[in-house]
């Protein structure tokens, strides 16, 4: 069958092996190929394709195994689609990938509400649908600014982070031993998956969401203290499903804490005393000198472990910019050492920035000298420099140009 024939038959309910093979097939081919050509070539069909997915999702539908292996595949396909940066059009990825109305989507969120099931698969494959596009109002921020995107975000704020499930799973990620078998679907599209959505929603629409601030510092501020503290000794122990519990929630925290107004008031709120803002920072640092995680960095925002990563520094960076607590950064012996370690061999351009931040704002000028970082820090700001100048929009990862020229690095809005 070719591609056309293939689509037709996704038509057909339920779907065959046989069409579920093919397809599963073609696109672990695609993934490795040129993703523009075959688009061009077959964007109706995949056009079609796309929008049938959600539709399935949104329906009552078998839950049976076999489904799995497609909608992985095809969600990686899509993921990919989202990163291309060169070939493919800010308006194709989003004809392909945004849903075209809400009733899906509120079909789909009664669905996981609902279901009794907290490991059906329905769970596991929506999880990777609200996940791209999650990472596609990462990587495009205009685009979370459409109906659509708003809906989704007004409906996990109100359906999932402010309720009482929300605070039972996070209950459960405070003991200090976790088995695999607490992590149900479920719990994962609640801890991982809303927290991700808000977190990209919450940097570009931080307004839309100011009713639900003093609850979420209510119903979760503690309980969240509490998990990093907890879970900081035991980073040598994490599985992948905590990896990216914490990932995603240190960035959720830290979206929520420092978009839009009140921040003073918000932080205050969560760190009532100097003491306990001490003691999460500790915790911060304690879990990025995990070194196995630097080796999985990636140069793109698409994985936990860069994702915790940056998170954490984003979050030191700006308690740094909201507090005069140098002197506590001054005190962690080993803080230069990781921060340079991560400077030096991340992929992952925010992340060194951050660090090259953090070590100037927190170090001496005579520390500095020593660590011999000048020549790296110099490179580093200039080879930025460059690619802002040359690039039409006069901006490096959507970093203006002028801030370059007046040299403020720690200034940067890296939300």
């Amino acid at each position: 069958m070719n591609f056309q024939e293939l689509i037709n038959a996704v038509n057909i309910n339920p779907i065959s092996n046989d069409i579920l093979q093919q397809m599963t097939l073609l696109f672990k081919y695609k993934i490795d190929q040129s993703l523009s050509l075959f688009i061009s070539e077959e964007y109706q069909s995949l056009f079609v394709l796309e929008h049938k997915i959600w539709q399935i999702l949104s329906q009552d539908w078998s839950n049976h195994p076999r489904y799995l292996d497609f909608f992985q595949t095809f969600a990686l396909f899509n993921k990919q689609i989202i990163f291309e940066q060169e070939t493919i059009s800010l308006d194709i990825k989003t004809s392909l990938l945004i849903p075209e109305n809400i009733d899906l989507i509120n079909n789909i969120f009664e669905q996981i509400e609902q279901d009794t099931d907290d490991n059906n698969l329905l769970i596991t494959i929506a999880s990777l649908w609200f996940d791209n596009l999650s990472f596609f109002v990462q990587e495009y921020p205009s685009i979370g600014h459409i109906p659509v995107i708003i809906h989704i975000n007004e409906c996990i704020a109100n359906k999932f982070i402010l309720s009482e499930n929300f605070q039972f799973y996070l209950r459960q990620l405070q003991q200090p031993q976790l088995l695999p078998l607490i992590f149900s679907a479920k719990q994962l599209f609640y801890v991982k998956t809303c927290t991700l959505s808000l977190s990209a929603c919450f940097s570009i629409n931080s307004n839309k969401h100011h009713y639900i601030s003093g609850q979420v510092l209510k119903n979760i501020g503690h309980d969240y203290l509490k998990i990093i503290q907890i879970q900081s000794f035991t980073v040598d122990l994490w599985n992948k499903e905590i990896l990216a519990c914490i990932a995603h929630l240190i960035g959720f925290m830290r979206l929520f804490l420092w978009c839009g107004s009140g921040k003073e008031l918000k932080f205050k709120d969560l760190f009532p005393t100097e003491k306990i803002l001490c003691a999460y920072i500790q915790d911060l640092i304690r879990i990025i000198d995990y070194k196995p995680y630097y080796n999985c960095i990636m140069a793109q925002w698409h994985n936990d472990e860069t994702i915790l990563i940056d998170s954490i520094l984003l979050s030191l960076m700006n308690i740094i910019e909201l507090q005069n607590i140098n002197w506590f950064f001054r005190s962690i012996t080993q803080l230069p050492d990781i921060l340079l370690t991560l400077a030096e061999t991340s992929k992952y351009y925010r992340i060194y920035l951050c660090a090259y931040g953090i070590l100037g704002e927190v170090l001496t000028d005579e520390h500095l000298k020593a660590l011999k970082i000048t020549d790296n820090i110099r490179d580093f700001f200039f080879t930025m420099l460059e690619e802002a100048w040359y690039d039409p929009s006069k901006e490096y990862k959507n970093i203006p140009v002028a801030y370059f020229l007046r040299g403020n690095i720690h200034k940067l809005n890296l939300s």
